[in-house]
């Protein structure tokens, strides 16, 4: 299982202490998920030798308008081996689940963004992977933890109707804010999730990670092609 973390100067650890955590909590990797106008300086193979631990290069691209948001992804997608799109915009959400090359459409609840059947057919159709950010039922309170609980049992809803990927995350900005995963899975099931469904949505960072990984090999021709040391 993996968690997908903004470090500092996005957030306020660094990738080495967010790792360290995330592996004391018994993750097997992250994703270095920062807002591209806030990018990381680190070492991931440093980091993954150090703490025992995967670190995947991510983005998680901001903008304002659609067209900004697909010169973004353009820019980044040869990059970074996960990208994922800010959500919390209408039309942004649509784009991103409209947008085979985004990897993740994160928190699309958040702010005025809503979500809906049309969005959730069209992120099963294009593999796009919509999150389930646990971080405001985590450390919001009163009506704004009220709303994010709704907001999450409307999207859970249409993403099982619908059979669309997605993906789980505390959406932590600091080690501290970081939880285990029997931790995440327990918050999920008290709030309508199955811990199957909690299980599923960390693993599928993994998921991604391995298959962009893939892709962007040297070997790879197409899917279920590959070339080996033999060939020419």
């Amino acid at each position: 299982m993996y968690e997908a973390v903004h470090a500092h100067p996005d957030g306020d650890s660094t990738v080495a202490r967010q790792a360290l955590t995330a592996a004391e909590y018994g993750f097997e990797g992250i994703v270095v998920r920062n807002h591209g106008d806030d990018p990381a300086d680190y070492d991931a193979a440093a980091v993954a030798d150090a703490y025992g631990i995967d670190v995947a290069d991510g983005v998680e691209v901001r903008a304002d308008t659609t067209s900004q948001a697909s010169g973004l992804v353009g820019n980044h997608r040869s990059k970074h081996t996960v990208v994922v799109v800010h959500g919390g915009d209408r039309a942004i959400n649509r784009f991103a689940v409209e947008n085979p090359t985004v990897d993740v459409l994160a928190h699309p609840m958040r702010d005025d963004g809503d979500f809906n059947h049309v969005l959730a057919n069209a992120a099963a159709e294009n593999g796009v992977r919509v999150e389930f950010s646990l971080g405001p039922v985590l450390r919001d309170s009163g009506g704004s933890r009220v709303r994010a609980l709704q907001d999450l049992r409307k999207l859970r809803e249409l993403i099982e109707d619908a059979d669309a990927p997605y993906v789980v995350s505390a959406d932590p900005r600091s080690h501290l804010e970081l939880r285990g995963p029997r931790e995440l899975i327990a918050l999920g099931e008290r709030i309508g999730f199955t811990a199957d469904q909690i299980r599923g949505g960390l693993e599928a960072w993994g998921h991604l990670v391995e298959r962009n990984r893939r892709l962007t090999d040297d070997s790879f021709v197409e899917p279920g092609v590959r070339l080996d040391e033999t060939d020419g």
